[in-house]
């Protein structure tokens, strides 16, 4: 059953008593220039909030989108230990990466004006056809008996290139008058492709764990001023990490996680989001529970070429004896109905100890097929079989120009860190569920959370990217995609629905 047309202000409960939680006058400026924090790494943003709920100082889950030398990245900032953060921060570079601004969305949390007491869940997208940047946020209420409540899918719209935000516009809600929805994990894309007849029109995706994880889509033909009904798929396919992408021609594809993150799903839309196609199996999955207790589950990360061609990756043990570590895989497709097997990335071989998860995958969009550039950045393990006391995480990265049939040599761009300096959570200690690659001006731009060791009390967790950004290349002796056989399943269960992953 669809949910009627979302209209008219949020309503506005009580605003909960006790003094707001102030920022940090130092790190209140609006304005950082690329600051260098370490021979690899460009520092975009602090926590500037003291007080409250949050675990200062953390910034954890980045997304990013470019588009021409405009990247946009958006991400938690005071990250809450049973859910959400006390806000999103935004970060901002207009000639591609060289230099970057940032700020804290207006109007979501109590923290900056809004009503809800949390907010998590950030993804971005830009409009070209209305000159619009948007980031979806999901914002969270405290509920009476002590959980937490996804009680808002949110938009926040800038249409001077994302360089100031207004209050954010809703897509849906739960807990007015709806009861037993219980929103989560969204995400959002646009059409920029003028020759679509859906040109300028926007998407975001998200499930319902009230609802087994139902997932939700809405549109938007305004430029995310207005949002239409939420609708189902024509199976009511239920999932997790949906990442929607648009092809040229405007055909809408949206690979997604089953609901108990066992496989990978995949559905469709090629009337502009009026309707959405039944589900169809990319993969199963096969995960190694990845050591130390670190927060991670094998959400997809997806993009599409120029061409139409869309790639989804992540992390999975199928190659390795036993499930002893995870590798990152790819599957492609070109029209979301069929997709390739799955095939190994080979940044280390098969028999070694590292292990590698939280992948984010970017594609240069001026690129396509066997001359596609990808840029994959994950985080990894050198040991498997470490502990939360002994594991030391890494960032790395690989490119290719070949639209993944050979990759560069691993880049380690951050590392080690302790486990200890990362924000905690409910669910292990936090870097993100999800990180980001995105392309402008032809380099690849990883966003992702790194820290050291904490220092006054606080931690010293925060969003950074690389500072010379990484060059799609082939390098000499580049590794070939397989011909690996798959010879393991997962080596733990994941047969329930898990929680909500906020």
């Amino acid at each position: 059953m669809e949910e009627e047309p979302v209209t008219g202000p949020l309503p506005v409960p009580a605003r909960p008593a006790g003094p707001r939680p102030a920022r940090r006058p130092n790190l209140a400026a609006v304005v950082l220039l690329a600051l260098v924090v370490s021979g690899c790494s460009v520092r975009l943003s602090s926590d500037p909030y003291t007080g409250g709920p949050g675990q200062h100082a953390t910034q954890v889950e980045p997304d990013s989108f470019s588009s021409g030398s405009t990247i946009v990245s958006a991400f938690q900032t005071a990250r809450i230990f049973d859910g959400g953060a006390m806000n999103i921060g935004w970060a901002r570079s207009g000639d591609a990466g060289a230099t970057w601004s940032h700020g804290f969305l207006p109007g979501i949390t109590t923290v900056e004006g809004g009503i809800f007491s949390r907010v998590s869940d950030p993804a971005v997208a830009y409009d070209a056809r209305h000159g619009t940047w948007l980031i979806s946020s999901l914002g969270l209420f405290d509920t009476s008996g002590g959980g937490v409540l996804g009680s808002g899918m949110l938009v926040s719209r800038s249409t001077n290139g994302g360089t100031t935000w207004g209050n954010p516009v809703r897509v849906a809600t739960a807990g007015f008058g709806n009861a037993g929805s219980n929103l989560d994990k969204n995400w959002i894309a646009c059409d920029n492709t003028p020759t679509s007849p859906f040109y300028g029109r926007c998407y975001v995706e998200w499930d319902d764990n009230g609802d087994g994880n139902r997932l939700k889509m809405s549109t938007s033909a305004d430029g995310g001023v207005t949002w239409g009904p939420a609708r189902n798929t024509a199976d009511n396919a239920t999932g997790l990490g949906g990442q929607p992408v648009v092809q040229p021609d405007g055909t809408v594809i949206v690979p997604s996680a089953n609901a108990n993150a066992t496989s990978l799903i995949s559905f469709t839309s090629t009337n502009g989001g009026a309707s959405w196609n039944s589900s169809v199996t990319v993969s199963s999955i096969a995960e190694h529970g990845v050591a130390g207790g670190l927060r991670t589950l094998p959400l997809p990360s997806a993009e599409v070429d120029g061409a139409g061609r869309v790639y989804v990756a992540w992390q999975d043990c199928r190659f390795r004896a036993g499930c002893t570590s995870n590798d990152i895989v790819m599957s492609t497709s070109d029209d979301g109905l069929t997709w390739t097997s799955p095939q190994r990335i080979p940044i280390d071989a098969v028999t070694s100890t590292v292990d590698h998860f939280i992948p984010g995958l970017g594609v240069d969009v001026l690129t396509s097929s066997t001359s596609a550039h990808l840029a994959l950045t994950y985080y990894f393990y050198p040991e498997t079989s470490c502990t939360a006391v002994t594991c030391r995480l890494f960032v790395g990265a690989v490119t290719s120009v070949d639209g993944g049939q050979t990759w560069s040599a691993r880049r380690q761009l951050e590392g080690p860190m302790e486990l200890g300096w990362l924000a905690d959570t409910s669910q292990g200690r936090m870097v993100g569920d999800y990180i980001s690659t995105s392309f402008a001006n032809g380099t690849a731009h990883p966003v992702y959370a790194r820290a050291q060791a904490p220092s006054g009390g606080l931690f010293n967790e925060w969003v950074a990217t690389s500072n010379v950004g990484l060059g799609a290349t082939a390098d000499v002796g580049a590794a070939a995609v397989g011909p690996d056989v798959a010879v393991s399943g997962s080596d733990h269960d994941r047969s329930t629905t898990p929680a909500a992953r906020r």
